[in-house]
């Protein structure tokens, strides 16, 4: 979710090393949280999270947990975005800027500090404990092969090998997440979004080998966690740029069928993605693998109609049946905190006309 004004600061002071209130922080954390699972229960959302509040970012909080990294690597543009540099300037000015560490890995990479982690499930299950209404629950988790695209490999002799030390230094806070008792939500927009930023000078063969690795990382580091238990992530960036270097679903769909985790979170609300329910439709689909379609765009501050919710629904109930499709949304709606164009009002509209909608389609598919 959105960061209020007066937690980037803090988020940007802790991220960067420098002295902050670690009083202030927890308390302007937990505020943050409390209201954000208060927000999504009165819109109606059945799985929350905590909104990744006390994150600076979905990828790059890692640093603050792992030891091995350092450094701040400027990145390439993605190749869209390269080819419009005065779009790219304008998307800077709407969206801000991506001030977060972009770390390399630099030595080898181990958990140092599992504490911020404890902190995450106090806060949330506190806001979860004030609802007293058993919504389920979810907590996000960088996937190993998510590490590698933000934080390069500038030490490690082969990509297999920095992923088999991810793997093994993250599977505590996977597994801390589930013993807690909520889902684990693990991000992998490396599996696509990669394809075309941090990935982007491999050929297409190349690219598809390093996603099979990344997944076997995962598959390695969620071993003892039930499926069930899982969610993952899987997208082409959450930025409104032309996206025309996207990698399509069908190239690497397999690959993403091959994760443990059930549950499979996609884009198929934007332009570039929706036409993908066809793609989905012609799959070969294990029986336990649940679809949740991003059914509102996250890039956009248009409010979609709840009519238009239940007819993406109906798409994909009609491929799987409604018990196993889950309405979502393409993204999270403030990746990175003080970057983003969309409005938090905004953004609990959007939850609620996914409420409305999936109500309708419910109805539908009697």
């Amino acid at each position: 979710m959105p960061r209020a004004r007066n937690l980037v600061p803090l988020l940007l002071a802790r991220d960067k090393g420098e002295p902050y209130d670690a009083e202030e922080f927890d308390r302007v954390v937990q505020d943050a949280v409390t209201q954000a699972v208060r927000q999504q229960v009165a819109a109606g959302v059945s799985v929350v999270s905590d909104g990744e509040l006390g994150k600076v970012g979905y990828s790059t909080y890692i640093i603050e947990r792992l030891s091995g990294f350092g450094g701040h690597t400027p990145r390439k543009p993605a190749k869209d975005l390269a080819e419009v540099p005065e779009l790219a300037k304008k998307l800077s000015h709407i969206m801000g800027s991506q001030e977060f560490t972009r770390a390399s890995a630099i030595d080898k990479v181990e958990l140092v500090n599992l504490q911020p982690l404890h902190d995450d499930i106090r806060r949330f299950k506190t806001a979860l404990e004030a609802e007293g209404n058993g919504v389920g629950a979810f907590l996000n988790s960088a996937s190993p092969g998510l590490i590698t695209a933000f934080q390069p490999n500038q030490y490690y002799p082969t990509h297999e090998a920095y992923l088999a030390d991810l793997a093994a230094a993250m599977r505590p806070e996977y597994e801390t997440i589930v013993d807690a008792g909520l889902q684990l939500q693990l991000d992998c927009p490396d599996l696509a979004m990669s394809r075309h930023t941090g990935y982007q000078d491999m050929s297409e063969a190349e690219f598809l080998s390093a996603i099979r690795a990344n997944v076997d990382a995962l598959n390695e580091a969620t071993a003892n966690i039930a499926p069930e238990m899982m969610r993952m992530h899987v997208c082409w960036g959450n930025y409104e740029g032309p996206h025309t270097h996207d990698i399509p679903l069908e190239t690497i769909l397999d690959v993403v069928l091959s994760a443990r985790p059930a549950t499979i979170l996609f884009e198929a609300a934007n332009p570039r993605h929706e036409h993908e329910w066809a793609v989905w439709a012609k799959a070969d689909l294990p029986a336990e693998k649940v679809l949740a379609p991003g059914l509102v765009d996250t890039c956009s501050n248009y409010v979609e109609t709840p009519q238009l919710i239940a007819q993406r629904i109906e798409r994909f109930a009609n491929i799987v049946g409604k018990d196993r499709v889950i309405a979502s949304t393409d993204c999270g709606f403030g990746t990175f905190a003080g970057y983003g164009k969309i409005d938090p009002k905004v953004a609990w509209a959007k939850l609620q006309a996914l409420r409305d909608g999936a109500d309708i389609a419910d109805e539908n598919l009697r």
